[in-house]
Parts: structure tokens; C-alpha cells; sequence
């Protein structure tokens, strides 16, 4: 897959951001003066190794953790001293595509996707129907996948269905959790694209915390390397590349050592 074309994010207004956060578990330091900005319509990838703090950073960017100092700027709006009722708001402005795709094992594909209209909106089922089949259209489902179970799909079929899922409601911003774990290379390049689908079809900003090197250049229009709870470089794709950070360069080396 050819890398995407630039879409000159750095003209947008900012999305997301991420200023001088702090977090800590017990006596554990996981996040130690964060800054991060992504703008509007642009996807970025958060790489890092195990244990360094993407998921406790994705997981402030969606209010579902507190920082013990510093502030999560959602589209203008600080989230880290809202209450729950504000909180909720913002969130439903965000879709959310887990590692394992965390469908419902007892419903069927339609009826996944339709279940965060059922639960937050009050369209009809025609109005519904509509909604979803655009979804599973752009993920590049077919009209016979819609009344089988999750069980019944490939692995890449279900992150597509999850896709769909989190974009039904049409949000601003989608979040990764490491979305190409355990795929295939041609499953990964079928995940790769459905994430710039959804970029260039809905306009969403992308969020993907990952260690996939490779996924992370088809899909970034910028990378934020994480290290010991820092970013210690960002930038695009090519500027990461070139980074003389000696966290970034064994990560690459390791990584193109072994592909």
C-alpha cells in the first residue's frame, strides 16, 4: 500500500490537545510532562513499546482517566475539570475501535453497529437501517454479511464491523487501540485502509496507538514517539525516520531488522 497523500494537517485548528500531563500509579510514573497536538482531519499515530504509556494517554484523551496535573483540550473545551454530565457529552464525540474489536457475541453485524443509535439517539428504525448500511457500505460489507454473528466473521471483518461501529454517529475523533495486533499482513492492509476511509470519506480525526512500525507509515500524517512517559520525537513519517533519538533508532533498527 502506497502511503497516503498529504493533506497539510498542520493547517487545520487543533483537535486534540495534550498539554504538560502528568499521571502516576502508586509510587509508578507513567506519563511525565505529555505535550501533543493533532489537528482537525489529520490521523495520528502514537508508537511506542510495551509499558510506555500510550493506553494511559489514549485513555486521558477520552476522559477515562483523571491526570494528576496538565490539561486534555478536546476541540477548544479542557475535559480534565468536567463532571460527568459535560464528560459524557464529549465522549459522544468520539468512536472507539478496540484491539479485539469487542463486538457483541449475541447480536448480529447490524444490530452491532445500529446499538450506539439505539442507546443514544431517538431515529426510527428506518432512519437506523439507513445509518447503518452506509457504515458497513464504506467499510466494504456486503448485504449478506449484516444478519451473521461475529463468530461467523474473519478477524478482519470484525475490526471492519467495529469501524463501523465507531463511526455511525459520525464523531469527530476516532481512537485505535492497537488495531492491527495479531493480523496478517493482507488483514493489515485491509485495516489501513479502512482507517483512511474513514479520514478522507467523514473527515474524522484519527487517533492509533500502536507498535506497528509499518501500519503506522501507510496510515500517519504525523507520529509522536513515546518513551519513559514523554514524546521524544514528532513529526511526519519522514521525520521520524530521521530522528537521532537513541529510543526512536533501536526501535526502527529493531523493527527494519526484522521485516
Amino acid at each position: 500500500m502506497s502511503p497516503p497523500a498529504s493533506r497539510s494537517p498542520a493547517a487545520s485548528r487543533p483537535m486534540i490537545q495534550v498539554e504538560d500531563l502528568h499521571k502516576t500509579f502508586g509510587d509508578h510514573k507513567v506519563l511525565t510532562g505529555i505535550n501533543l497536538t493533532v489537528p482537525a482531519g489529520s490521523t495520528c499515530v502514537i508508537l511506542g513499546g510495551s509499558g510506555s504509556g500510550k493506553t494511559v494517554l489514549m485513555k486521558h484523551m477520552i476522559g477515562l482517566l483523571k491526570p494528576d496535573s496538565g490539561k486534555v483540550i478536546i476541540d477548544g473545551e479542557d475535559i480534565v475539570p468536567m463532571g460527568v454530565e459535560a464528560l459524557q457529552k464529549v465522549r459522544n464525540t468520539f468512536g472507539m475501535v478496540f484491539q479485539a474489536a469487542a463486538l457483541f457475541d449475541s447480536m448480529t453485524v447490524f444490530e452491532n453497529v445500529a446499538f450506539p443509535l439505539r442507546e443514544h439517539t431517538k431515529d426510527p428504525e428506518d432512519v437506523i437501517r439507513q445509518k447503518v448500511r452506509a457504515r458497513l457500505d464504506l467499510m466494504g460489507l456486503k448485504r449478506d454479511v449484516e444478519d451473521r454473528f461475529p463468530a461467523d466473521l474473519s478477524g478482519g471483518m470484525r475490526k471492519r464491523v467495529g469501524l463501523a461501529r465507531a463511526i455511525v454517529m459520525d464523531p469527530k475523533v476516532v481512537l485505535y487501540d492497537e488495531p492491527t495486533t495479531g493480523l496478517d499482513p493482507i488483514t493489515t492492509d485491509y485495516v489501513d485502509e479502512m482507517i483512511l476511509a474513514a479520514q478522507r470519506e467523514l473527515g474524522v480525526t484519527s487517533v492509533v496507538i500502536s507498535h506497528d512500525i509499518s501500519s503506522a507509515f501507510n496510515v500517519a500524517d504525523q507520529i509522536a514517539f513515546l518513551s519513559k512517559g514523554v514524546i521524544v520525537a514528532n513529526g511526519t513519517p519522514e521525520q521520524l525516520r530521521e530522528s537521532e533519538h537513541p529510543a526512536v533508532k533501536v526501535f526502527l533498527e529493531t523493527w527494519f531488522g526484522k521485516n
